[in-house]
């Protein structure tokens, strides 16, 4: 494995996009909705970087099964989340990768009537996208290579590390 994006960048650039997300909601209602399980680490240091109030809650999402590096069907839960309606809601994802989660995600969360609905990723996976979709707010753009760490996984392992990893073959199963 090598790696693509420091820890001290990823570091760095949270407490922008906080500062950024604190701006843009100032004096608003907003509800941070963290995609389980890769966001995790995500949200947890970005809702750090939010300078105001805001709740928090979660919805569950996968694309991928297993050991494999290619998505398919999106399946989503909403058990986790709190009443969003006429709140402010930001959806944040580990990765943007062929926009289909996030984009069924929405629309999940448009049924609850919130005052808006914006969304922001980790990582925008560059060149991939099958959906008429852009993240409102992204930490990196990166190349289309699987990646790992800082919440992301390959076959649920690789999520604590602090840094964002390109797996070699050889440690693909």
């Amino acid at each position: 494995m090598y790696t693509l994006i420091t820890a001290e960048q990823i570091a760095l650039r949270i407490k922008e996009l906080g500062a950024t997300i604190s701006e843009t909601y100032q004096g608003r209602p907003l509800t941070v909705v963290g995609v389980l399980s890769g966001s995790v680490i995500f949200v947890a240091d970005l809702m750090r970087s939010i300078g105001i109030p805001h709740r928090l809650g979660f919805v569950t999402a996968s694309s991928y099964r297993g050991a494999t590096t290619t998505g398919g069907e999106v399946t989503v839960g909403t058990g986790l989340l709190p009443d969003i309606t006429n709140r402010d809601v930001l959806l944040v994802d580990d990765i943007f990768d062929t926009g289909r989660t996030i984009s069924r995600l929405l629309k999940e969360l448009d049924h609850a009537r919130p005052a808006s609905l914006r969304t922001a990723v980790l990582l925008w996976k560059d060149g991939c996208s099958q959906v008429d979709l852009v993240p409102d707010y992204h930490g990196f753009c990166i190349p289309n290579q699987f990646v790992v760490g800082y919440g992301l996984d390959y076959d649920d392992d690789y999520r604590h590390l602090p840094m964002i990893g390109v797996l070699e073959p050889q440690d693909l199963k």
